[in-house]
């Protein structure tokens, strides 16, 4: 069988002792701050911090190489996009001048 505490023992001795209400009062008061004060020492100093996970510099050097290269193709695809609009609109502008005089010459041929 286990030994009670010191503090198991003090507090059967306060239990016991009945003369003085007020000694009695106080004893138990003295008690429960001793239990109160064990339970906060065996405690962990910090409950709040999570712990860290490990910090993964290959994934954010992944993550920004393929934000760099995406930025890039999507640049090039404007360009791209860009160029062959500018090359219909001068197609279409000689298409139309051809189609004007062609025209003018249709109507000075068939005078």
């Amino acid at each position: 069988m286990t030994e009670p505490s010191p503090l198991d023992k003090a507090e059967a001795a306060v239990r016991e002792a009945s003369a003085d209400t007020a000694a009695v009062q106080v004893a138990l008061a003295a008690v429960e701050l001793a239990k109160i004060a064990t339970t906060q020492q065996q405690r962990p100093a910090c409950e709040h911090h999570a712990p860290t996970p490990d910090f993964n510099a290959r994934k954010w050097w992944t993550i920004g190489g393929l934000a760099v290269v995406g930025g890039c193709v999507a640049c090039v695809l404007a360009l791209a996009f860009a160029a062959a609009l500018i090359a219909l609109a001068i197609g279409g502008t000689c298409a139309t001048g051809c189609l004007l005089v062609l025209r003018s010459m249709w109507r000075d041929l068939r005078k």
